[in-house]
């Protein structure tokens, strides 16, 4: 059987009688690839991701947990999961996914690559009326496409958990508002489950959903560009438990919001069906004004921009830190919020100069929006400043980004905060969501964040899990020493250590010096590593493993024992 190692996902396509596998491949480049059959990409290596990547109708791609996949720039590295498609990237608390920047620390910044995008076949609606669409980003007329016939409300595009997602949201075609966004949702149906996904500075929106009915839970937005969650063209989702984080320096042209919520992209005139509905709770939105008179970044203007006829609703949220509450733009959005269609219950608005604010409201008679927020039955509260909501340190991020594993995030709300209660869940658009007391993302205990995210990806060098940096202290000399157990079956650690960072390769060779598998294969810094050797696949044999540096070479002998 011939191996076909291509630069194409850093792994084997199917052709002819050929079967992909799933061991360790020497390739590392994911460059334009088009993936039919299914596909695993595995946790000890790191995967250069360059071009449009698709996975086709019938397609599945599945990413081992504690993977690296980073973004090329130059080429646009882009996933595109098809109508039909999948990707099962199911991480961990403790082995999240992580598609980031493939520049170094220090160096990675907004738009390094394109995002992740899932396409499927919910309803959707459309300014044109036709139900398909091409997702935003690309040149008219290219695809790729979403909705369309026949509609299968209970599509399933895989499964993104605890997956983080970094620098992404490049232009792909030079175009101003060209850029695509973290992870763009396009007509993904139901059965699709995305829980855990951290996604931080994009050069676009975090999270975008264009129509479809896909659920989500477990969001953060960090310091993205534009808006942290922006739905339309129909989409019917339930979302809980999101972080909205804003960065006062970073905002985009077109003006930078926590949600952004329209039916399509045409005129006030249009209400084509299905009407976005998306319904959002426990949401923690964090603006870019730590204090009310605060400069920041002028295209800064609300926590909430509903606008051209959406039907969206958002409760048992907090809103911190914006020029601006909410803003109910068009008459459409204005009548639907006086008939009760469009609901902001049970929220917190708190640091915020005017609470809601209308556009474009002829003849709506939706005339005091402020009032109709502090409705006495909608149970909002309106606090002075965002010291008054009593969370830990919403603003501390500035000078000190919260550690990974950090168990007590900034964002907790304190003992007698106003957060840690009036939360209700009575109100029929919340049934299937879960109940709390508090108000906002999270409660007094527990920390949804920890462990698997990380708001500093700025200033770090990611490994790939299966690849365990021991110790980051300079060892004095080079070493490779003997795996353990020895003799093994089925797995052995391999232990080694640089004093100076570089590349290394580290490769098992059989008893007739062919080469079995190239185990890590990439730049390292300085420190000491342990790799976890998987020999499932092997027969009973003597095999060697050699440590290769710019300065070192060293051999060592292990027995496979079944």
């Amino acid at each position: 059987m011939k191996k076909l190692i291509l630069t194409i996902f850093a792994l084997l396509i199917i052709t002819g009688t050929e079967k992909a596998i799933s061991q360790p491949v020497d390739s590392v480049t994911l460059n334009s690839s088009s993936i039919n059959g299914v596909v695993n990409l595995t946790n000890d290596k790191i995967y250069i991701m360059k071009g449009y990547n698709y996975v086709n109708s019938g397609g599945v791609l599945v990413i081992q947990k504690g993977s690296l996949i980073l973004g090329d720039k130059p080429t646009t590295g882009t996933l595109i999961v098809q109508r039909g498609g999948k990707i099962i990237a199911d991480g961990t608390v403790n082995q999240p996914i992580v598609f980031s920047s493939r520049f170094p620390s220090g160096q990675r910044g907004p738009g390094d690559w394109g995002g992740i995008i899932l396409l499927g076949r919910s309803a959707i609606n459309t300014s044109t009326g036709l139900d398909s669409a091409q997702i935003e980003g690309f040149p008219p007329g290219t695809g790729p496409w979403y909705g369309g016939q026949p509609v299968i409300n209970d599509d399933s595009s895989g499964v993104l958990r605890y997956v983080r997602i970094e620098f992404a949201g490049v232009n792909l075609t030079g175009i101003s508002g060209n850029e695509i966004n973290g992870l763009t949702m396009g007509g993904v149906g139901s059965r699709t489950v995305i829980e855990h996904i951290m996604v931080s500075y994009c050069g676009d929106d975090s999270y975008e959903w264009f129509g479809g009915n896909v659920n989500a839970k477990y969001l953060v937005s960090y310091r993205s560009v534009d808006d942290d969650f922006d739905a339309d063209n129909g989409h019917r989702g339930k979302v809980q438990f999101g972080l909205a984080i804003r960065d006062s320096l970073i905002s985009d042209v077109s003006a930078s919001h926590n949600f952004e919520i329209d039916n399509n992209n045409n005129s006030p005139s249009n209400y084509n069906n299905p009407r976005t509905r998306t319904t959002f709770s426990n949401i923690t939105c964090i603006g870019p004004k730590a204090n009310l008179n605060d400069l920041v970044n002028p295209n800064y203007k609300r926590n909430a921009h509903l606008r051209r006829n959406m039907l969206a609703s958002i409760y048992n949220t907090i809103f911190m830190g914006y020029p601006t509450g909410i803003l109910f733009d068009g008459k459409g959005v204005q009548v639907a919020a006086l008939f009760d269609t469009v609901q902001i219950r049970n929220s917190i608005f708190a640091g915020i100069t005017k609470i809601a604010d209308t556009v474009s409201n002829s003849g709506s008679g939706f005339n005091n929006p402020t009032g109709w927020i502090q409705t006495a039955s909608f149970s909002n509260r309106i606090l002075s400043t965002n010291n008054d909501v009593q969370l830990t340190n919403p603003f501390g991020f500035y000078a000190n980004p919260p550690a990974p594993a950090n168990n007590v995030n900034y964002w907790t709300p304190l003992a007698g905060s106003p957060a840690l209660t009036g939360a209700d869940f009575s109100n029929p658009n919340l049934a299937g969501f879960e109940q709390t007391t508090h108000v906002g993302a999270f409660g007094s205990s527990g920390n949804w964040t920890s462990g698997w995210t990380n708001f500093n990806p700025k200033n770090y060098s990611p490994v790939p899990i299966g690849i365990k940096q021991i110790t980051s202290e300079v060892p004095s000399v080079y070493e490779l020493s003997q795996n353990y157990p020895n003799p093994f079956n089925p797995s052995t650690k391999i232990n080694f250590a640089i004093p100076k960072s570089g590349f290394v390769s580290l490769k098992v060779f059989d008893i007739m010096g062919r080469e079995i598998s190239s185990l890590v294969n990439q730049n390292l810094t300085t420190g000491a590593y342990e790799f976890e050797f998987n020999a499932s696949g092997l027969t009973t044999g003597v095999y060697f493993y050699i440590l290769r540096t710019e300065n070192f070479s060293k051999t060592r002998k292990m027995l496979l024992v079944k």
